[in-house]
């Protein structure tokens, strides 16, 4: 029987380190505001915000290199490329191809996910399908987001500002019939789209039109429209609901209970949603991983970059139980289960 395994992980973010303060000195807020509601201290961005080297493309390109090295493999290994990504460096085409070419990869198909926070669970479910089906071998899974150069720094947008960060993650899912390597274990993935106004990006679209408005009409282009929007505190309560129930879905689907997990790593959205959930089903704090306080939300990015994290801290070891669960916009949210 094919099994899908993590041949290998890696993670890339940014040298240049924003913190509370740093933002403090752009909008009014401070540190203790920003941390009592998300748990963030600090994220990384790229170093000039309009810089069109260091793309999600780039930084996916460079958590890819660690990832296929660790897999001890080369590009030319890799036979499919899934890549999420909600900042992707053209409006099209998506990243995937960029990163085929950065990679030197042979002409090989490479597929885009635009599933935002549950990009990289959707992706990882796609590639786990294509491995058991015997389609592909080695898929390269990436999360990336550049989120930087998009965000209103400013007194109106900085209940959405002080929360993302750029960063990348990558996994190399391999095949194999080795009885003693990982599996995944179980997924689920699930949408409500009725929600999607509720955190979005409107502009540029087929709803709100395209960039001429912004050329010749900019006084009627809204700061709404053009930056990220989000009702808090209702996605804060869809959070803490569908974070539940996808978790147990996967767990139940696989035959296991929330006692068997060894490590819970749940999408970095705000520190505050994770220990919620913690809490409802008791898990101690060595079963839980989060990072966010040092990278912020990093969108699809987020979850590979703690499950690589992780793995490279030594809190998750081979045959470890490990849950990935996210929740975001769209609705999407969704799981993965795994033996690592």
């Amino acid at each position: 029987m094919i099994k899908s395994t993590i041949k290998g992980v890696g993670f890339y973010v940014p040298d240049n380190v924003v913190t509370n303060d740093d933002l403090a000195k752009l909008m009014t807020t401070n540190d203790e505001w920003i941390t009592e509601r998300t748990g963030i201290k600090e994220r990384r961005h790229r170093k000039n915000r309009y810089d069109s080297q260091e793309t999600s493309a780039y930084l996916g390109y460079k958590a890819a290199e660690k990832a296929i090295q660790n897999a001890g493999l080369t590009s030319k290994d890799i036979d499919y490329i899934v890549f999420a990504t909600l900042s992707p460096d053209y409006y099209f085409p998506g990243c995937g191809v960029l990163l085929q070419d950065m990679l030197g990869c042979d002409t090989i198909g490479a597929l885009d996910v635009r599933n935002q926070c549950s990009g990289f669970v959707y992706s990882m479910s796609v590639a786990n399908a294509f491995i058991k089906s015997g389609t592909y071998k080695n898929i390269l899974v990436v999360g990336a987001e550049v989120h930087s150069f998009g965000l209103d720094f400013s007194d109106e947008g900085r209940g959405v500002s002080v929360i993302f960060g750029d960063g990348a993650g990558a996994i190399v899912l391999s095949a194999t019939e080795d009885d003693n390597a990982g599996d995944v274990l179980a997924v689920n993935m699930h949408s409500e789209g009725k929600y999607a106004d509720d955190l979005c990006t409107q502009f540029p679209g087929s709803k709100f039109g395209w960039s001429d408005r912004m050329r010749k009409d900019p006084e009627n282009v809204t700061n709404k429209e053009v930056y990220p929007i989000m009702n808090g505190n209702f996605v804060f309560k869809h959070a803490v609901t569908r974070f539940p129930e996808t978790m147990m879905e996967a767990l139940n689907k696989a035959g296991k209970t929330i006692e068997d997990l060894d490590m819970f790593i749940p999408h970095q959205a705000n520190l505050r949603i994770a220990q919620f959930v913690q809490e409802k089903f008791g898990l101690p704090n060595e079963k839980v991983f989060n990072n966010i306080q040092k990278y912020g939300n990093t969108t699809a990015a987020s979850i590979p970059i703690a499950l690589s994290e992780a793995i490279e801290q030594g809190k998750i070891k081979r045959g470890d139980l490990v849950l990935l669960s996210a929740f975001g916009s769209g609705f999407t949210w969704g799981s993965v289960l795994f033996e690592y």
